[in-house]
């Protein structure tokens, strides 16, 4: 028996380790609700102090900071030298008044574009605080990189969008910063144009989707003559009409799997990252086929089924 926990504590015992180097803090207070963020430090942080800001996903009404792929998303990056920062944001959909205002079919992208403005909202006023705070943080505010999962990708998508467009919903960024660059994982931006356009540039993308993803659509969703969730097909025809240095990975096949994919492409994760911070990141549009990516019940569903 000793010796069995003697073994246990071993092979916890990096975990443990690890999990000593996150402290929480508050950044923002919303309707009496304290926002926080885990900043998790590396053992080993790179010399320009670059930090990943990550943001979880759940369909904008489930998930938080520190869920397991969270955990695994800071690991990952963090052995890579990265300060992760993980952040809170309020979930629309798991407001019922709202839900009860944008009731009816004709309103459902009014209440999509409700939870993922408030998202927004939540995630520039943690980027504020992060760059306000870079030196107690020990980080380069002009190597944040920010990433996300589904909402989270969405969050991350339309933060940068409303930035290079001067949208009052990113007022609180602080004045002339922008990302050092922006990834999704299955993510796309809400807008009524149909050739989005920017009025400034915005920060480099990398762009994770996959082609059967029928959740947050590959390529675009929505009803007549409203705001429709541009996904990353669209994006990528965006970015390329302006010039706009962006790297796309389409997953032949695969549906929303791709959401979860950081920690199995950290090597892709930052090879594009140093594409970025060396100034030589470009264009590539890549489709990925491989044998051993398995569509799972996530290919099969549709938006309405993450809701029933």
């Amino acid at each position: 028996m000793k010796r069995g926990l003697i073994l246990l504590m071993t092979l916890l015992m990096p975990v443990l380790l690890w999990a000593q180097q996150t402290e929480t803090h508050t950044f923002v207070v919303r309707d009496s609700v304290p926002l926080r963020l885990d900043v998790h430090r590396p053992d080993c942080p790179r010399s320009d102090r670059a930090c990943v800001l990550s943001v979880f996903g759940g369909g904008f009404f489930s998930g938080s900071r520190d869920n397991g792929l969270q955990k695994e998303i800071a690991r990952v990056l963090t052995e890579r030298g990265f300060t992760v920062i993980s952040i809170d944001y309020r979930l629309g959909f798991k407001d019922s008044v709202a839900a009860a205002k944008y009731s009816g079919l004709l309103k459902v992208d009014d209440f999509f574009q409700y939870s993922i403005d408030m998202a927004v909202e939540d995630c520039a006023a943690a980027c504020a605080y992060v760059v306000q705070h870079a030196g107690e943080l020990n980080i380069n505010p002009s190597r944040m990189v920010l990433t996300g999962s589904s909402a989270g990708a969405i969050t991350v998508l339309q933060l940068d969008y409303s930035r290079a467009n001067g949208l009052p919903i990113a007022s609180s960024l602080p004045p002339d910063w922008r990302p050092a660059a922006v990834v999704s994982y299955a993510g796309g931006v809400m807008c009524l144009k149909r050739d989005m356009k920017f009025a400034t540039p915005p920060a480099p993308v990398m762009l994770m989707h996959g082609t059967k993803d029928k959740i947050v659509s590959y390529k675009h969703f929505g009803l007549p003559f409203s705001p429709k969730m541009r996904g990353s097909n669209d994006l990528a025809k965006a970015y390329k009409r302006g010039g706009y240095p962006c790297w796309i990975m389409r997953y032949e096949g695969i549906g929303h799997e791709v959401a979860s994919f950081l920690p199995g492409s950290v090597d892709l994760f930052c090879g594009f990252v140093e594409q970025v911070f060396t100034g030589r990141v470009t264009w590539l549009d890549a489709t990925v086929k491989d044998s051993k990516l398995v569509p799972t019940k996530w290919t099969k569903m549709n938006l309405f089924d993450l809701y029933k």
